[in-house]
């Protein structure tokens, strides 16, 4: 409790003593007693709260966060022309008062839902887009009143600000805006500009005014119901066609998976058969040249074929039977180490 509140709450009691005074004498009168000094307590009590009530009415207390405006019977313009600043204050009583406006920040807000806007019921912004869609925007607009503008502000819209300049300019400057635009850049690559645009140009009206804008807020954008139920086909749609795509695109990486399969198959399969014609050529090549160093050595030394021959019988064999119609050509050896020519048996023809 500040002074001057304390003043005007001794004054009230002092105002509350009197009429006690003179209700005793009264009461006293009646009953034929005389009060022989009611007079004087009378006069004292009416006295005492006049004094209270003149002084507490010339003191005024401006806390932190308000400004005063004095309005004076005394003043040719009506009030005064420098506003009061925190602290306490002394007026001319009865011929002055004060009308104190707050400096703090104040929230105005315009929303869908009932409980939340500053009036009751859907108080959201209806308008209409570029492309004839209409959309409900839920906003707020925090300000302040200029402490440089008090009057200002005082003689254009007193209290009602907030109703009368916050409220319609900033509605007004929305549907604007919002008239700029499609509906779709509005809700995404547009949005940030739209607020933008709003902030900027409500910046100007208000400080015009004498208000301060600290920010303003795009809450919310609601569609109509015609409109949201399009939205969410064309959304529906849209996840089809995506879903599709992966589809299709699964498929061809299966696809192209498989050709790099068959190719690695087939590559696979050339170079083992270039690896195998390879081989096959290498030992034929080498086949031929065995079979080079072989005619060399026959020919320089025709008893190659004869050991050959020989290395190739049994170590144990000593006679042998070959059909008498083949010639040999080349002399057996004997068991004792010498060559023996074998003859060939004669045919014998049965009777």
């Amino acid at each position: 409790m500040n002074v001057a509140q304390g003043l005007r709450g001794l004054a009230t009691l002092s105002w509350v003593l009197a009429f006690i005074v003179i209700a005793l004498a009264v009461f006293r009168a009646s009953r034929g007693t005389p009060f022989r000094a009611a007079t004087g307590l009378i006069l004292g009590a009416i006295l005492f709260a006049l004094v209270l009530t003149s002084v507490s009415a010339g003191l005024v207390f401006i806390q932190p966060e308000e400004r005063g405006i004095v309005i004076s019977a005394i003043d040719p313009q009506g009030y005064r022309t420098q506003a009061l600043t925190p602290g306490l204050h002394w007026i001319v009583p009865f011929a002055e008062s004060v009308e104190t406006y707050p400096i703090y920040r104040e929230t105005y807000t315009m929303s869908i839902a009932p409980q939340e806007g500053a009036v009751m019921g859907d108080d959201s912004v209806a308008a209409r887009t570029a492309d004839g869609q209409e959309v409900l925007i839920d906003a707020s607009v925090i300000f302040s009143v200029n402490p440089d503008r008090i009057i200002d502000v005082h003689i254009s819209w007193q209290h009602r600000y907030d109703v009368d300049l916050v409220r319609p300019l900033s509605r007004g400057i929305i549907r604007d805006e919002a008239a700029q635009y499609g509906v779709e850049e509005i809700i995404s690559e547009k949005r940030l500009e739209l607020i933008e645009g709003v902030r900027e140009r409500l910046q100007r009206r208000l400080e015009d005014n004498g208000l301060l804008l600290e920010e303003f807020v795009l809450r919310n954008i609601t569609f109509t119901p015609e409109y949201a139920a399009s939205v969410e086909q064309k959304q529906i749609a849209e996840q089809r066609a995506q879903e599709a795509e992966l589809t299709v695109e699964q498929k061809r990486q299966e696809a192209e998976q498989a050709r790099q399969v068959a190719q690695g198959q087939a590559d696979a399969q050339v170079i083992a058969a270039e690896g195998s014609a390879q081989s096959r050529l290498i030992q034929a090549k080498a086949e031929a040249e065995a079979l080079g160093l072989i005619a060399d050595a026959i020919r320089d030394n025709p008893d190659v074929i004869t050991y050959e021959y020989i290395q190739k019988l049994g170590p144990d064999i000593q006679v042998m039977l070959v059909p008498n119609d083949n010639p040999f050509l080349l002399p057996l050896p004997g068991t004792d180490g010498t060559t023996t020519t074998v003859t060939p048996a004669p045919t014998t023809t049965a009777p």
